[in-house]
């Protein structure tokens, strides 16, 4: 009988702090890129009117990943959380069960860290003001990621205005409303994008925005004039294309494959990211089993080397 260990939020979430989680994250998209980590397609699974289930698996590194997590937003009206699930972690070299993690922790960091990780790589230079859009679970890490990798201070807007007061506390950034966010050098959307909340009126010159909130096709955070203008950046073509904010535009013909850059392809120096101060680009974060791998590849090592104590399973 096989014991693994089982890493609860806390656990995750103490085990990869911050600025650790963007370093991750950065790995993770290079060795995609690069042809080392596998990375089959998200598998959905509705339970309508609900919401619905994905599963989401990847290897590399000698591990393999899967991620079943839902979708479920009616659950805040019932008190229960939006995003839940487990991640399992396998030996890829013997496919032995390794361990078992809360996935929500590994969603919000990871969702957090790609968003932080865009801006070092896309904004320009002398960006630091952020705008966070949303600040749920998802976008109080990204805002906390922004803070990581030096960016700051920032406007906090949501629509219920006690969140966005406790992030702006939290940090010592501001709250606001939400064309003050949609003004700042960077701005992150992580709202349940239902309609759109950055129209073409709010774009500036050199700005960088990374929209997180579209997970689903049908789902859009910004208008399709905006979105027209500008310079677009993904985190995995196939995945965006099909159900992230590109997707409308790319089912309406306004975008095509070579009309956005993968952000793995900017690391490596296979493409140009910004090219120019004035652009204004945008990167669509869908979210990748990848990334999971690689937040779950950090919180084994954390605990391997004794620095993280878990609780033992037998199955």
């Amino acid at each position: 009988m096989a014991e693994i260990p089982v890493f609860d939020s806390e656990a995750v979430l103490a085990s990869v702090p911050a600025a650790a989680a963007i370093e991750r994250t950065r790995v993770a998209f290079e060795r995609h890129a690069a042809g080392d980590w596998a990375m089959p397609a998200k598998v959905y699974l509705d339970a309508p009117p609900n919401g619905d289930f994905r599963a989401m698996p990847a290897r590399g590194g000698g591990l393999a990943t899967l991620k079943w997590v839902t979708s479920f937003p009616r659950n805040r009206e019932r008190g229960l959380p939006v995003v839940t699930g487990a991640l399992l972690v396998s030996s890829a070299e013997t496919g032995e069960l390794l361990a078992l993690l809360d996935c929500a922790a590994v969603t919000s960091l990871r969702t957090g860290a790609a968003a932080a990780l865009s801006a070092q790589v896309l904004a320009r230079a002398d960006a630091r003001s952020v705008g966070v859009i949303g600040c749920g679970v998802n976008g109080a890490w990204a805002a906390r990621c922004m803070a990581a990798a030096g960016y700051g201070p920032g406007i906090c807007a949501d629509a219920r205005p006690q969140a966005a007061e406790a992030l702006a506390a939290e940090l010592g950034w501001e709250s606001g409303p939400r064309d003050r966010a949609a003004a700042q050098d960077v701005v992150v959307t992580v709202t349940p994008a239902d309609q759109p909340v950055i129209g073409l009126e709010d774009l500036r010159a050199g700005q960088h925005f990374a929209v997180l909130g579209a997970d689903v096709h049908g789902k859009a955070e910004v208008a399709l004039d905006a979105l027209s203008r500008c310079r677009l950046f993904c985190d995995e073509w196939e995945q965006a294309s099909k159900g992230g904010e590109l997707a409308g535009a790319v089912s309406s013909g306004l975008v095509a494959h070579g009309d956005v850059t993968e952000i793995g392809e900017v690391l490596l120096g296979h493409s140009p990211g910004r090219t120019a101060d004035e652009e204004i680009t945008l990167f669509d974060s869908t979210g990748l089993a990848i990334q999971d791998l690689a937040i779950a590849a950090g919180v084994l090592e954390s605990w391997r080397a004794g620095r993280l104590p878990a609780p033992m399973a037998s199955l």
